[in-house]
């Protein structure tokens, strides 16, 4: 069983039923989610033992936030407690050629607050095997930028892996903030995950002929964007999920995975979105899951594809999807008929 921690900001997600719009929502749904918490969840679902590391304030909300975690499994040994603010995030549900629309409300929140040494990471990485982190987390504050250093200083003395979803949020901080940080941080990681627009927002790299609006994808040129990637930050492996946006409602759903020789290129699923929030999440924990089982590479990328696509017919950030149902998919079951 492998044993993985993961890093970020946990937030109350609210989202309006019915694919109504905010201005119209009489109600809300209330779930929880966050890029790390999300994979460690499906870790955990997977079979592994998952741990996530974050501040959750010291009042009801940061309880439920945190039972939310513990109910699916994840180990919340080094969560902290302190503040009084949990981040909301607004979520309005797209639909057909309306496309879903996301509003931070995260300002000063308890992990905004963190401090250097206020989780012990030589602790926390013993005896564990990989460390995830995404691009959010640093985009909270220039401290949680440094503790995230932190935190990857620590994993690589203790010789554990680390991989990182570059997850640009234009909402938090600049082009060229994430350029900045992002340059030191990235020469820690041992897996770059990314999706079509990470690479050009964060570094300026692009896959020359690649419109992500228009619905097409050009392959070929994403093999100079993952070895620009790995150049820059002398990974071993780079992902790239590839999402080809049909409408607000529909997408086709791939990746391909970049080992410094050879480009691995997986299935391609066509899905109807339920809920697409958490699906780049999925297919980081479906990859970690699948590599820290020794399984070949194309293997591996399957695997993470299927994953994140089951996800996005899942609602909420969270994927609720055990080991064997992703690869029953990966094995051609696809007609989504009912199991009894």
């Amino acid at each position: 069983m492998a044993k993985i921690v993961t890093f970020g900001e946990l937030m109350l997600r609210l989202a309006p039923y019915n694919y109504e719009r905010l201005v119209q929502a009489g109600n809300f749904q209330a779930t929880y989610g966050g890029g790390e918490a999300n994979v460690s969840v499906s870790l955990s679902n997977f079979g592994n033992e998952a741990w996530f590391a974050s501040i959750l304030p010291q009042n009801s909300l940061g309880d439920a936030a945190e039972n939310t975690l513990r109910r699916f499994g994840v180990k919340t040994d080094y969560l902290k407690r302190s503040g009084n603010r949990l981040g909301i995030y607004f979520l309005e549900h797209g639909a057909s050629i309306r496309p879903s629309k996301v509003i931070y409300d995260r300002t000063d929140s308890a992990i905004a607050n963190i401090k250097s040494g206020d989780i012990n990471w030589t602790e926390v990485f013993k005896g564990k095997d990989w460390f995830h982190f995404t691009g959010i987390t640093p985009a909270l504050a220039p401290n949680v930028a440094e503790v995230t250093l932190e935190a990857l200083e620590a994993a690589k003395a203790a010789g554990v892996k680390v991989s990182c979803d570059l997850n640009y949020r234009n909402k938090l901080w600049t082009k060229a903030e994430a350029k900045e940080t992002m340059t030191k941080l990235i020469k820690y990681v041992d897996v770059i995950i990314a999706n079509e627009e990470d690479a050009s927002d964060v570094f300026g790299i692009n896959a020359d002929t690649t419109d992500v609006h228009s619905g097409k994808l050009d392959i070929d040129h994403y093999k100079s964007t993952a070895q620009q990637l790995m150049n820059l930050s002398g990974c071993d492996k780079v992902a790239i999920t590839l999402r080809e946006s049909l409408s607000a409602s529909d997408n086709n759903w791939s990746a391909l995975l970049y080992d410094g020789k050879k480009v691995y290129l997986s299935k391609k699923y066509p899905i109807h979105l339920v809920d697409r929030v958490g699906g780049g999440d999925s297919f980081g924990s479906g990859l970690i899951h699948a590599t820290l089982q020794g399984w070949d590479t194309q293997k591996c990328l399957e695997f993470a594809v299927a994953a994140s696509g089951m996800k996005q017919t899942i609602p909420g950030d969270l994927n609720l999807i055990k080991e064997d149902e992703v690869m029953n998919l990966v094995d051609g079951d696809a007609s989504g008929r009912i199991k009894r």
